[in-house]
């Protein structure tokens, strides 16, 4: 993904840095994972070059939206997981959830590449 995003940039005369890159590696990275291990599997990926930032699209098979879960248990003990939503919120600009007509969902998120 990240040879792709830096062509199209290069095609399209975007600046893209090393860091916003990266921004975008990790959250196509924490949107496939949170497909694969919430939504039963990745049904389509997209990534586009949209002026200043990369447009990511995964789809996946679960009608259920995102959501944020406590990082720690009621007794205060740390859990494993629970990072990857509030990373892609923090690293987007936008994020959109849509219902997709089969049935599933789709997010999208658009990362500054500046």
């Amino acid at each position: 993904m990240a040879r792709a995003v830096a062509e199209r940039c290069r095609a399209t005369h975007t600046h893209c840095d090393t860091e916003a890159l990266a921004d975008a590696l990790l959250v196509a990275s924490e949107l496939t994972t949170n497909a694969m291990l919430h939504g039963g599997g990745v049904t389509a990926f997209q990534v586009d070059v949209s002026g200043p930032g990369v447009r990511l699209s995964v789809s996946d098979r679960s009608d259920e939206l995102p959501v944020v879960v406590p990082l720690a248990d009621r007794q205060g003990r740390r859990r494993p997981g629970g990072h990857g939503w509030p990373i892609v919120c923090r690293l987007a600009r936008d994020v959109r959830v849509s219902d997709l007509p089969a049935g599933g969902k789709c997010i999208t998120a658009v990362v500054p590449l500046s």
